[in-house]
């Protein structure tokens, strides 16, 4: 539809004025926001649960992993499994945050990657008005390629999940 001149109002930023080690001063633009999660869902026939959604920061439908923002002082595991459920219509028989880290270095707030382990389909998905999310199995193999491919936006998450879940081993 096209740009606008100026923020839609979806994100907080904020002005933080820094001081380096020689004096001089600047103001950089910080990203403020609540806990985040995305999930890693694998089922046990070894698929990954993924989301296909158009993604407004590459302006294109991407097949990504489940995952939104915590309500509040939500825990994080409990804002996975409502995220998993609602956007997929999965549930997992086990949760596990594998890796916590910030957004970005321009980002106030932290990302929580979730393992979802033994996820079956309980429900159909149950969607935000602004939500179109079709839900697709991949692989586990063919996941690994897909990352690999840099048409993910949580790519640190899915290595992160692929590695907890034994997929990836370290070189010896």
């Amino acid at each position: 539809m096209g740009e606008l001149d100026g923020p839609a109002g979806f994100l907080k930023v904020r002005g933080r004025r820094y001081r380096y080690p020689d004096g001089n001063e600047a103001v950089w633009d910080i990203l403020v926001g609540g806990a985040t999660v995305a999930i890693v869902a694998l089922t046990d026939d070894e698929q990954v649960v993924l989301a296909r959604q158009y993604r407004p920061g590459p302006g294109q439908v991407l097949l990504e992993l489940p995952g939104g923002n915590a309500d509040g002082d939500e825990p994080v595991e409990v804002a996975a499994a409502r995220e998993l459920l609602e956007e997929t219509g999965y549930e997992a028989a086990a949760l596990e945050v594998v890796m916590r880290t910030f957004l970005s270095s321009y980002a106030s707030h932290r990302r929580h990657a979730v393992l979802a382990r033994g996820c079956r389909k309980v429900a159909e998905p149950r969607l935000d008005d602004a939500e179109f999310i079709e839900t697709v199995l991949m692989p586990v193999g063919a996941f690994i390629e897909h990352v690999l491919s840099g048409q993910l936006t949580d790519t640190d998450v899915a290595f992160a999940g692929l590695a907890a879940a034994g997929y990836l081993k370290p070189s010896p």
